[in-house]
């Protein structure tokens, strides 16, 4: 690991002033679970390391009734272990479990996962299906950005040099909805995803009828994507197991894979296929109508 020089800001204003002055040769650390990886191995030698950890009101789970705000350093163990996120967004929860190991857990953080923007990160696909919009400083201040709009392609993201994220906001699902985030990766644990997906159903209690879906795959395209035919081809009619197995091979045909180590373009399809069916049918059976 090549030396660098270390700060340890204690304000988002001087996090900017730092990133405008130095620009790339300046890197962001919150976890540090993937770049101290990174810098060790040589892939990347920050001359700057920016270290968020001392920046205060960042490490946060609230609630005020209508939403969920989760600071951006607030650790993914944090996320999955929150008795309000078990209760309100438990598909966040379940899948902040299935991330990595307990050390990985215990130290990386919702910003990092988010910012890192790797197409197989396992919080984007849930945190889109659940609408969530990020809260993004910098020296221009503050704006909102709604997760599905976050991401530009493997390593991108559309915040601007002297941009971080600071807080994820999530409004609580509607009545008669709940959800379901399935992964599909070698061992159960430590792997990222080949494929996964994030789905959210609501129902009409009176008829069973969909009125509202999202399904967010992973690992399948440069960002997260939304699977809009299967999507559309749900909403309005009443859930079958034809409609779901018909929704399921839509949005495989939706998904852009490429073949890699991991799998193969066409493996990864028939993966979003029984990935998407298994994911619809396991969300309506937790609705309690």
């Amino acid at each position: 690991m090549k030396a660098f020089e270390y700060f340890s800001p204690k304000t988002i204003e001087e996090v900017s002033e730092i990133l405008i002055k130095y620009g790339k040769e300046a890197i962001l650390m919150a976890g540090g679970t993937d770049l101290i990886v990174r810098m060790k191995e040589g892939e990347i030698s920050p001359k700057f390391l920016v270290d968020l950890k001392k920046i205060p009101n960042l490490n946060k789970i609230e609630w005020d009734g209508e939403s969920i705000k989760i600071g951006a350093l607030t650790t993914i163990h944090q996320i999955e272990s929150s008795p309000i996120v078990q209760e309100k967004l438990e598909i966040l929860s379940k899948a902040a479990s299935v991330l990595g190991s307990f050390q990985i857990r215990n130290k990386g953080t919702v910003g990092g996962n988010l910012c890192h923007a790797s197409p197989s990160a396992d919080l984007a696909p849930p945190l889109i299906a659940l609408d969530g919009k990020g809260y993004i400083r910098g020296k221009n201040g503050e704006r909102k950005e709604a997760l599905e709009n976050f991401f530009v392609g493997p390593g991108l993201t559309i915040m601007n040099p002297d941009e971080i994220l600071t807080e994820i906001q999530i409004p609580i699902p509607l009545p008669n909805t709940n959800g379901t985030y399935l992964k599909f990766s070698p061992r159960k644990a430590m792997d990222l995803a080949v494929v996964s997906v994030a789905t959210l159903i609501t129902l009409d209690s009176l008829n069973l009828i969909c009125t509202h879906a999202k399904i967010v795959l992973g690992a399948v395209a440069p960002i997260p994507i939304r699977a809009r035919k299967a999507e559309a081809l749900l909403e309005g009619r009443k859930i079958e197991d034809v409609l779901v197995q018909e929704a399921s091979q839509v949005a495989a045909e939706e998904s852009k894979p490429i073949s890699d180590i991991r799998g193969s373009a066409w493996y990864r399809k028939e993966l979003v296929m029984v990935l998407v069916e298994r994911s619809i049918t396991q969300s309506i059976e937790k609705i309690k109508l």
